[in-house]
């Protein structure tokens, strides 16, 4: 149902839409016998001349067992819906199943930074590649990534994805997911971080293998070299050394 108005690009998106679908349908029967009841209850003891009013405490036992009949069934209903959102807690948030690659994700206000590991498939190493509001995956991988902030609370969201994680200055959240799709997704804050969170936005592009490659090899290439041109800085001379020195020689002139 989600998925006509959101698409759905991970392996665990469809997880989601069921849990939510589910969760609609119950509820959604609850709303409609209700309502029904109620209007039901207006027309049937609706006032009417020469109808006496009757009085009712609600401790009669046959008119208090269609309230336990429905609290019990709607608590059954309650229970049918936790089991079902903690399978899908447990798998999307307490499950990591092993990684493809790793990605890093910044937040700070009001942007997000992604790291590549590059060709290498390492973080922190001089093929790294940085981009700034746009995030670029391979489709069919497995992924975990390195959740952080820079200054206050974030949430990474991908709409696409089903996937919302906040971000929490001081901590590093590993969280993961599988591209399953190809195409260009959005990428949000949902948490609210100050007057630019509404601009607070980023593009996600998940491509094919060559597609993906031929992307990294272009970025990675720069970095690569800019890490490897960056000349090294100068050391400072060592004036206490020099000042030793000439007093060492003006020492052995005088002698």
């Amino acid at each position: 149902m989600l998925e006509h108005l959101v698409p759905s690009a991970s392996s665990f998106s469809g997880d989601v839409d069921r849990l939510f679908l589910l969760i609609a349908v119950i509820v959604g029967v609850w709303f409609v016998a209700a309502e029904a009841m109620f209007f039901w209850l207006i027309f049937r003891f609706r006032a009417a001349p020469g109808q006496p009013a009757q009085y009712i405490t609600g401790k009669e036992k046959r008119l208090k067992r269609w309230i336990n009949w429905a609290h019990a069934l709607v608590l059954v209903c309650d229970v049918v819906i936790i089991v079902a959102a903690v399978r899908v807690w447990v798998k999307i948030k307490q499950t990591l199943p092993p990684a493809d690659l790793t990605v890093r994700v910044t937040g700070q206000q009001w942007a997000w930074t992604f790291t590549d590991p590059g060709p290498d498939r390492r973080l922190d190493t001089a093929d790294d590649v940085r981009t700034t509001d746009e995030m670029h995956l391979m489709v069919g991988k497995t992924y975990h990534f390195q959740l952080v902030s820079k200054d206050v609370l974030h949430s990474f969201f991908v709409p696409a994805f089903r996937l919302k994680q906040d971000a929490v200055p001081g901590r590093v959240y590993t969280g993961w997911f599988r591209t399953e799709r190809a195409g260009t997704y959005d990428i949000l804050c949902a948490e609210i971080c100050g007057m630019g969170h509404g601009v607070m936005t980023a593009k996600l592009t998940v491509a094919g293998e060559a597609e993906h490659a031929a992307w990294l090899a272009r970025h990675a290439g720069d970095a690569a070299l800019a890490a490897v041109d960056t000349p090294a800085p100068a050391a400072a001379p060592d004036t206490a050394g020099a000042a030793a020195h000439h007093a060492a020689m003006g020492h052995t002139q005088a002698h």
